[in-house]
């Protein structure tokens, strides 16, 4: 059962390294983009910032009831342990892992409204 968990475990880590480095990738081309291509070619500029708002505002607009529903499920997982530490465990870890992943994609809405307007 431990083998089995640790494949699913070792699984989902390296999906979360995958979309954090997509999501990283994303915020290094708009940086780039404002900086490099800023003098030459601005409506390439335009259109590559206006796409990656809309990408950033369906993350959000997806990403809130996710989180929603992940945080309820971590807590009714919590409260229907009855006493068992592991899936109070294992609530505790749903419920921080919602908050952060909810925490970065609101931070990279921030991120992209600095950027924008120190450029």
């Amino acid at each position: 059962m431990k083998k089995k968990w640790l494949k699913v475990k070792n699984i989902l880590g390296k999906n979360k390294f995958k979309i954090f480095s997509v999501l990283t990738f994303l915020f290094i081309v708009v940086i780039v983009a404002n900086g490099v291509y800023a003098a030459s070619d601005p409506t390439l500029v335009t259109k590559l910032n206006s796409a990656l708002k809309k990408i950033q505002g369906y993350l959000v607009k997806i990403a809130t009831p996710a989180a929603g529903v992940a945080i309820a499920s971590g807590v009714l997982i919590r409260k229907l342990s009855f006493g068992n530490e592991e899936k109070m465990v294992i609530g505790k870890k749903i419920i921080i892992n919602a908050i952060l992943g909810y925490a970065i994609i609101i931070s990279i809405d921030l991120i992209i409204k600095f950027v924008d307007s120190v450029l």
